[in-house]
C-alpha cells in the first residue's frame, strides 16, 4: 500500500511540473520603465528565468550570481531574465518603486521585471524565491528544461559544489538531456492573492 502511495504521489507530482512545461511568450515592465518579452531576444535558444524578490533574506544572498550567470551565457544566447511576483500588499519592500531602487544598489545587469497580478510565476507555477528556470526554444515556444534552484549552497557561494542551472544549460548548449532536471528551491514562500 505504501508503494502505491509513493508512485502515486510520484506521478501527480510529474504531471504537476508537466502542466506549465510549455512556454509562451509574455510581456512584463522592467525597472526602467519598458516592456521587456522574449520575443525580444529573437536569436535566443533559451533562457535562465529567476522567480525573486526584494525583501527575501535568501534571495539577498544572489545578486552576485545572477549577474554572473548573465554575463557568462547570455553571450552564448541564453540570458537571464529575474522576475518579482511577491504580493506587494503583504510585502511593501517588494513594491516597484523598491525593485528599481535594488537594481540599481545591487547592480543588475539583467532585466528585473514585475510581475503586478502574479500571472507568470502561476504559469511557471513558481513557489519560492528565489526560483529558477531554465527554458529552451522550440519552435514558436519554450520547454521548461530545469526547475529549481540555483545551486546546492545559497549561504556560501564558494562551497558551491553543484550548479543546477548552469550544469542544465551546459548540457543542453552541447545538445545532451539536462540530468537533473528538478530540484528543490529554498527561500520565502510566494504567495498567491488568489
Amino acid at each position: 500500500m505504501k508503494f502505491l502511495i509513493s508512485v502515486l504521489f510520484f506521478i501527480i507530482s510529474v504531471c504537476t511540473f508537466c502542466q506549465s512545461e510549455s512556454i509562451s511568450n509574455f510581456s512584463l515592465k522592467n525597472v526602467d520603465g519598458k516592456m521587456v518579452s522574449l520575443s525580444d531576444y529573437p536569436e535566443a535558444k533559451g533562457f535562465v528565468i529567476i522567480f525573486t524578490c526584494n525583501h527575501c533574506p535568501f534571495a539577498k544572498l544572489y545578486p552576485d550570481r545572477l549577474n554572473n550567470l548573465n554575463n557568462k551565457y547570455k553571450k552564448l544566447g541564453v540570458p537571464l531574465i529575474a522576475i518579482s511576483s511577491m504580493d506587494t500588499i503583504s510585502y511593501e519592500d517588494d513594491s516597484y518603486l523598491k525593485m528599481i531602487q535594488k537594481s540599481k544598489r545591487e547592480n543588475f545587469e539583467f532585466p528585473y521585471l514585475y510581475d503586478p497580478d502574479q500571472s507568470i510565476a502561476k504559469l511557471f507555477d513558481a513557489q519560492k524565491t528565489p526560483h529558477a528556470f531554465v527554458i529552451w526554444k522550440n519552435n514558436d515556444h519554450f520547454e521548461i528544461k530545469y526547475s529549481g534552484a540555483i545551486d546546492d549552497n545559497g549561504m556560501h557561494p564558494k562551497q558551491v559544489e553543484k550548479e543546477f542551472v548552469a550544469l542544465a544549460i551546459d548540457a543542453l548548449l552541447q545538445g545532451n538531456p539536462v540530468n537533473i532536471s528538478q530540484t528543490t528551491s529554498i527561500g520565502c514562500q510566494i504567495y498567491f492573492r488568489k
